[in-house]
């Protein structure tokens, strides 16, 4: 790997800090790349690069705040450009999506990532984990799971009536088992006050971010696929639902981080116990729900804008 420079963002005027980079960047070779220095995360540019010159990048942070984030940014070679990613093998097969969730692989918000980036970065085999997906495919798989083939309106509508449904029947009753349960246990598990005010936060942010893709982006897709026209208007909507759908995975990491894996200890009530099992079940439906998104209905509606 050949690297340039670290590029300080912050001392770019703004209106020339992404057109900078992305000069960078269409500068390097294969198998070269260059270092930004920022101070917040620039995570939006990763969407944005995504967006306007494909899957052709590792984007690895070296350095996460609280003051200064460091990415290092890579142009793969030929060959790895067109490596399938583990979001797209996910897509395409829901087996291996159980696969990749067993071994504690992000298939959702870290669907990018190639086999080998998401074996180095969960610390497991990438023989083991290929042995894995090829035993995968001698299990059934009914037609009916076959999302990857839904027409783009019928699964819009099937992530609201299903996944979004799921999360307004059941974020007031965990937020109030978190109150409840923080208010019984925090004296001798301080986290619990954590995860409760943390939880509020999440939960509205979450209801908000589906108001927005009901009201607006799914709207737009449908409309895209009729009138091919609108399509460029999805490509901003779909990066900043993303990016928000990154949010969201970190906060449900936060969660497990906070709670030991939702371990419970020696007093814990039938609250207590209820507020994790709803917690896991909770993570559960999140990690199918953005999968269903970023892996198969974004890909495919941003496909209608390149068009």
């Amino acid at each position: 790997m050949v690297t340039a420079e670290i590029l300080d963002v912050t001392k770019i005027e703004p209106r020339l800090k992404h057109p900078t980079i992305f000069k960078h960047f269409d500068d390097l070779g294969s198998g070269e790349g260059f270092t930004i220095k920022n101070d917040h995360d620039p995570k939006p540019l990763y969407y944005q690069l995504l967006g306007e010159r494909g899957n052709i990048f590792t984007w690895e942070y070296l350095e996460q705040g609280p003051e200064w984030w460091k990415v290092m940014i890579s142009k793969t070679g030929k060959d790895e450009q067109h490596a399938e990613t583990i979001g797209e093998m996910a897509a395409k097969d829901i087996r291996k999506a159980e696969v990749f969730k067993k071994m504690g692989i992000d298939f959702c918000c870290g669907g990018g990532k190639t086999l080998k980036e998401a074996c180095a970065e969960a610390g497991v085999s990438e023989e083991g984990l290929k042995q894995a997906l090829q035993s995968a495919e001698n299990n059934a798989l009914h037609p009916s799971q076959d999302y990857n083939k839904w027409d783009l309106g019928f699964l819009s509508d099937y992530i609201v009536n299903t996944h979004h449904r799921y999360v307004k029947d059941n974020a007031e009753l965990i937020y109030g088992l978190a109150v409840k349960v923080s208010q019984h246990h925090g004296q001798n598990h301080p986290e619990l006050k954590a995860l409760s005010q943390k939880l509020q936060y999440f939960l509205q942010d979450l209801l908000d971010h589906m108001s927005k893709e009901e009201s607006i982006l799914f709207p737009a897709i449908k409309e895209a696929v009729s009138n091919k026209e609108r399509a460029a208007f999805i490509r901003q909507p779909i990066m900043l639902m993303q990016r928000e759908h990154d949010i969201s995975g970190e906060d449900m990491d936060y969660f497990r981080k906070i709670t030991g894996n939702y371990t419970l200890p020696a007093d814990a009530c039938n609250s207590y116990n209820y507020l994790f099992e709803k917690l896991k079940e909770f993570e559960d439906d999140l990690h199918q729900h953005i999968h269903l998104e970023n892996n198969i209905l974004f890909p495919k509606a941003l496909k209608l804008a390149e068009k």
